[in-house]
């Protein structure tokens, strides 16, 4: 092993959501004196110009596309192999069940180390994905090591048949500086409106559940003419929302922007923070929805309620229970002082409980672990 750590790290993009942000934030954060952290991405037929390789250039390090000739090529695993051991890498660190399957095939051909962070496990219904995501929890019992973002897909990776010789938990942390630095400017959206906002930002994809959000602005915006539902992000499943959501009365105070580079100022300007998805990790999105003092309603479901706690943090309803989800929108909308508070806590817990710096550290003491050897 080299003086220095030759770390890569591994991820096929679906965007530029929590997943890749998160990618981010450790490079930053890892010791660049004791670690080269180098990053490789699959290219898609439909990528181009990926958000994550262009900020990773400019702020951390060398950055590797590597061309697919189809979603699931194999090919790819030759391609990485290469590049390991041109880089002279020491360790191979995945995230997402297709980098996982890819990336510890890779490392085993190559005779290094692999460790797996998942981000979440995808409900699905295509049977062809299905299997692939079942080939990735399956890939992940022959990591070095899994470490899971939050106690429950540890849990999740326990019933994937991941043995506890090989799990390992390290609390979740994302680097809040760009949303601090944001929520002390003056939000332009904000003083050019009068319209009281609701906001999601993330991916649209099954796990999401948005449906149940448009449902719910549905009911809501017939009481109060006075709303604007907005959507930040992208998906599979974006074409079909929009679909849905010309069908509703709201439809023209519904907004899907997709991706923007003005994330953050648009979250800033949001007056409630919503989701209502079926299964998470501990999100970014939430986090920074926090960190940027924004109200936050959700269902009650393990990794969400990592940051919310009822009426501490935000207020949180049972799972798919669209009318009290409804009548926590309402109470924070129409009840100032009360979403302030809670929001200020919330706001103070992130802060206290997410530091990326202690991620990364401890990051770093694992890297170690594995490669003295």
């Amino acid at each position: 092993m080299s003086q220095k750590l030759n770390i890569l790290q591994f991820i096929c993009p679906t965007g530029f959501y929590g997943a890749e942000r998160w990618v981010l934030a450790l490079a930053q954060y890892l010791p660049q004196d004791q670690v080269r952290c180098d990053l490789a991405v699959t290219l898609e037929q439909d990528s181009a110009d990926l958000e994550l390789v262009k900020k990773y250039r400019q702020h951390y390090g060398e950055a590797f596309e590597i061309p697919m000739s189809n979603r699931f090529d194999l090919g790819v695993i030759g391609k990485l192999v290469t590049l390991i051991k041109e880089r002279n890498i020491d360790l191979i660190h995945t995230h997402g069940y297709k980098s996982d399957i890819l990336g510890v095939i890779a490392a085993r051909k190559a005779g290094i180390n692999c460790v797996v962070t998942p981000h979440g496990f995808e409900n699905v219904r295509d049977p062809k994905l299905r299997l692939f995501i079942w080939l990735g929890c399956k890939a992940m019992g022959y990591a070095d090591m899994v470490v899971p973002l939050s106690p429950q897909l540890m849990e999740d990776s326990r019933r994937a048949g991941v043995k506890d010789n090989k799990l390992v938990y390290i609390q979740n942390g994302v680097d809040l500086s760009e949303v601090e630095a944001q929520r002390q400017r003056e939000n332009k959206i904000k003083s050019t409106s009068n319209e009281i906002r609701i906001g999601f930002v993330g991916q649209m994809i099954s796990r999401k559940n948005i449906y149940d959000i448009l449902d719910i602005y549905e009911k809501l915006s017939a009481k109060h003419d006075n709303l604007r539902l907005v959507f930040v992000g992208d998906g599979d499943q974006r074409s079909a929302l929009e679909a849905y959501a010309k069908k509703l009365e709201s439809s023209e105070k519904i907004d899907f922007l997709g991706f923007r580079d003005d994330r953050l100022e648009l979250l800033q300007s949001f007056d409630l923070f919503v989701m209502t998805s079926t299964l998470e990790g501990i999100p970014r999105c939430l986090m920074e929805a926090c960190a940027m003092g924004i109200p936050v309603a959700a269902y009650d479901i393990p990794g969400i309620d990592q940051l919310i706690r009822h009426e501490e943090t935000g207020l949180l309803a049972p799972l798919k229970d669209k009318d009290t989800l409804l009548t926590y929108w309402e109470k924070l909308l129409l009840d100032r002082q009360y979403e302030t508070r809670l929001a200020e806590y919330a706001r103070q817990y992130v802060q206290k409980h997410y530091s990326a710096n202690r991620m990364a550290n401890e990051y770093l003491d694992l890297f170690k672990q594995l490669t003295s050897g």
